[in-house]
């Protein structure tokens, strides 16, 4: 095995090694979607590249812009709808488990090399994605700028009104989906009320776990918003199931689906909830400031306080508990959420589109979490801290992000290939 296969395997193991330990089934199947192709080995390998970003040199980090609130596994996949507290459907950043504090340009880099690794899936020529990576950066200074003159009130997001083309016809899509559908397949009718099906993947509780989940879950509501005017003021849990998520993201992380009864007694308004394990976020492993570290109680915490913080209206459902002893975040599994779908996207305009306005979204992201919301983490304007390090040098900041972005996507083609031979041949032990 060679040196770089050699870290790569190090690296993977040390990042999944108690998981896969428990549950060497469920890796055995990440890692062979990992290994269907480059872009799928890039999402599922945040850890190496964490480990191949920390000590870089960055003209444009600095004391404060290397402790902005970060996505932390900012690729071009992890954009889709919900419907935000305001009862707004709104195209956005989704899934926030890896998020944590750290230099802002990671998830920038991140991003810029998850097109470069798209657009070669899709023939695009160098140039093209060069194209597609300058009008990202373009889109993300202009947004900050905006918002560091114009204050918070200045952030808003992506909607119906306001997106055209691929995202307006994802809206669209999300908008026809409704509860009573996403409770169907979920669930079934026994004796007049609801109870989740069970098949491949679901498991029923025996009553010694589901006391101690309804116990954590109970715990979690004085962790939720108060003031949400459409969660029912009396709570009542029909059914709980376990999940064991198989996903690339989620591999052998147990999580619990909770059934309640909700707003009034009629089935279509039931609400499903998940309670699942918090995870270590790969950045973590390399960003060693502790007022960070010290900040959450647990993983479930930080993935909740993370959303909230880089969410302007997150999931009233948001919350937190342990659950033996292990962090857990909680949420809604929401009927209207629908992902961007990447194969569907062939035309250099539309891309470019989608890329654009993905850009002011990373920068709404990382702008509304900084001094002027309810945390305490970071404190001060983050867009202004930004657009100072960056100063004039737009030009600059994009030919980095472009040069990043087509040398990262080498290195994640050749590291994907790296990856398939030491895990076919039995290199990449997973007990």
């Amino acid at each position: 095995m060679d040196a770089r296969s050699s870290f790569i395997v190090d690296v993977l193991r040390a990042e999944f090694g108690e998981l896969m330990a428990a549950d060497p089934y469920a890796f055995e199947r990440k890692f062979r979607k990992m290994a269907g192709n480059a872009f799928a080995f890039y999402r599922g390998s945040a850890c190496l590249f964490y480990a191949d970003v920390h000590g870089q040199d960055d003209p444009y980090l600095d004391e404060r812009t290397s402790r902005v609130w970060i996505h932390g596994d900012l690729h071009a996949e992890n954009f889709g709808t919900y419907m935000n507290a305001a009862g707004q459907l709104v195209f956005n950043v989704n899934d926030f488990d890896e998020a944590y504090v750290g230099p802002f340009t990671w998830d920038l880099k991140r991003f810029a090399a998850s097109i470069a690794l798209i657009g070669y899936g899709k023939a695009l020529s160098d140039e093209d994605i060069s194209v597609l990576v300058r009008r990202f950066a373009a889109a993300y200074l202009r947004e900050i700028r905006v918002i560091a003159a114009k204050g918070d009130d200045a952030i808003g997001e992506l909607t119906l009104a306001n997106t055209d083309g691929p995202l307006k016809r994802v809206l669209q899509e999300a908008r026809l989906n409704t509860r009573t559908a996403m409770l169907d397949r979920q669930t079934t009718i026994d004796d007049y009320d609801r109870r989740f099906s069970v098949f491949e993947g679901v498991y029923e509780v025996d009553d010694a776990t589901r006391s101690r989940v309804l116990d954590a879950f109970y715990d979690c509501l004085a962790t939720m918003p108060s003031d949400y005017v459409l969660r029912p003021t009396s709570i009542e849990v029909k059914d709980v199931v376990l999940r064991k998520g198989v996903g690339i993201g989620s591999a052998g992380l147990p999580s619990y689906n909770l059934l309640l009864e909700g707003n009034s007694q009629a089935l279509e308004n039931d609400v499903v909830l998940y309670m699942k394990q918090g995870q270590v976020p790969a950045v973590s492993r390399v960003v060693t400031d502790s007022a960070v570290a010290s900040y959450f109680a647990h993983q479930g915490q930080r993935t909740a306080e993370s959303q909230r913080a880089l969410q302007a209206h997150a999931d009233p459902w948001l919350g937190y508990a342990t659950l033996d002893g292990i962090g857990q975040v909680v949420a809604e599994v929401s009927p209207y959420a629908s992902d961007l779908d990447w194969t569907e996207l062939d035309d250099m305009g539309d891309i470019g589109l989608v890329v654009g306005s993905l850009g002011a979204a990373v920068a709404r992201m990382h702008a509304v979490a900084d001094d002027e919301s309810s945390h305490t983490l970071v404190d001060y304007s983050t867009e202004e801290a930004i657009a100072a390090a960056v100063g004039e040098d737009d030009k600059g900041f994009a030919e980095m992000l472009v040069e990043f972005a087509h040398g990262y996507g080498v290195r994640a083609r050749t590291d994907h290939q790296l990856f398939v031979d030491v895990f076919r041949n039995g290199q990449l032990p997973l007990r």
